[in-house]
């Protein structure tokens, strides 16, 4: 389809081209440096990235250009994500919060204050002579995007996010696809923290102020710290302390400042608000498959360069078998949807809940009982899209 609809524009005189590759080598760092290899790239100033599900206005070049022309220290002007199958389930509700959340507050006030903030990996517009001189793409870690980014930022180049140029997108609909993205996503900034460390600190083209900003509130607040403290005090620590009597979490740190950070995530999507509550059992079922990326990451173990493409719905569903499926298969199907660890972990709760029940004094089982429930329901396999086989 791309390719007919480049010749058909090409027929009218446009100066386009389409252009593939023929192995998969290097990822989609490897797809973006083959890419700025081509002679044509050499009459250009600026690289647009889009993903394959992104759907840019005709006129989006024509708001994001002028920040690149009329401002040489800027290199990327990195546009907002819009998601057009946001209401396809829960589970796609649940992302729209967290991401709208990333776009109103996270980019828009790094963006406001001028201070580092990452690219996305699409909906961006790159100044190709300052992807030159960070380095180009680099496949290391599976985060091509951050890793430019911060090496570009290094080199003293600003960027601009924009809020009111949308880009219309697609969110993984099944949890498998939304697993292996989140991997992705919480792997590869904790394995190019423990490969950039040293660069960032030797760096002397930057002040020791933003040293500490990508360090300490990016790297390691963000990217790292956030996905294991939430794991551990919501599903660890309040269940433990239930066994232990002389143990008392203060109601600030258990229930105040928790309910606060959740209250502030709300902001970017005011429309779910009153799906709070279940965003926050959702987002603790997946700190255990995030605290487990991060620390492959840091530790560069087993699957921390994998890449797995993030299947949408899309291409999902021409996946699926139109022959009826036999008993083996409607077995296999059903084992592939449970999920041992968070079942595990759901089990565990459930008898920390009647444990409090029974015992307790804090009333911690209304939240023990809710939490395990969604470890449950996650655990089965009972969220997202399920693409149906025939």
């Amino acid at each position: 389809m791309v390719q007919l609809e480049c010749e058909r524009w090409a027929r009218k005189g446009v100066n386009i081209t389409y252009q593939i590759r023929d192995d998969r080598r290097g990822y989609k760092a490897g797809a973006l440096r083959a890419g700025m290899k081509h002679a044509y790239v050499r009459e250009c100033e600026y690289v647009a990235i889009f993903d394959a599900d992104f759907q840019p206005d005709p006129d989006f070049l024509r708001r994001t250009i002028p920040y690149l022309v009329h401002n040489p220290e800027i290199a990327l002007v990195q546009a907002r994500w819009r998601f057009v199958n946001a209401d396809e389930c829960l589970m796609t509700r649940m992302q729209e919060m967290s991401l709208d959340y990333h776009f109103t507050v996270e980019q828009e006030v790094s963006s406001s204050v001028c201070a580092f903030f990452g690219f996305n990996g699409t909906a961006g517009v790159w100044r190709i002579s300052a992807v030159n001189e960070a380095g180009g793409w680099k496949d290391r870690t599976t985060v091509e995007d951050m890793d430019l980014a911060i090496r570009a930022s290094l080199k003293g180049w600003k960027f601009v996010y924009l809020g009111d140029v949308q880009v219309k997108s697609e969110l993984p609909s099944t949890f498998k696809a939304f697993r292996f993205q989140q991997h992705r996503w919480s792997c590869g900034p904790a394995n190019l923290f423990r490969k950039m460390l040293m660069e960032i600190v030797t760096n002397k083209k930057v002040t020791i102020w933003k040293k500490i900003h990508v360090i300490y509130n990016f790297f390691l607040i963000r990217k790292i710290v956030a996905h294991i403290i939430t794991f551990s005090f919501y599903c660890l620590v309040i269940p433990a302390t239930i066994f232990v009597p002389e143990v008392r979490i203060p109601k600030w740190g258990c229930v105040y400042i928790p309910s606060a950070i959740t209250l502030l995530n709300s902001v970017g999507t005011p429309r779910s608000f009153h799906l709070l509550f279940f965003w926050v059992a959702f987002e603790n079922v997946m700190s255990l498959h995030r605290t487990k990326a991060t620390l492959i990451g840091l530790l560069e173990a087993g699957r921390a360069n994998e890449w797995v493409v993030t299947a949408k719905l899309g291409s999902a569903m021409k996946m699926k078998s139109s022959n009826k499926a036999g008993l083996k298969k409607q077995f296999m199907r059903i084992w592939e949807r449970l999920h041992i660890t968070e079942l595990g972990v759901g089990t565990f709760l459930f008898s920390c809940g009647w444990y409090d029940l029974a015992y307790g004094r804090d009333h911690f089982y209304i939240y023990l009982f809710f939490q395990s429930i969604a470890f449950f329901i996650i655990g089965f396999g009972y969220v997202g899209t399920i693409v149906p086989q025939s």
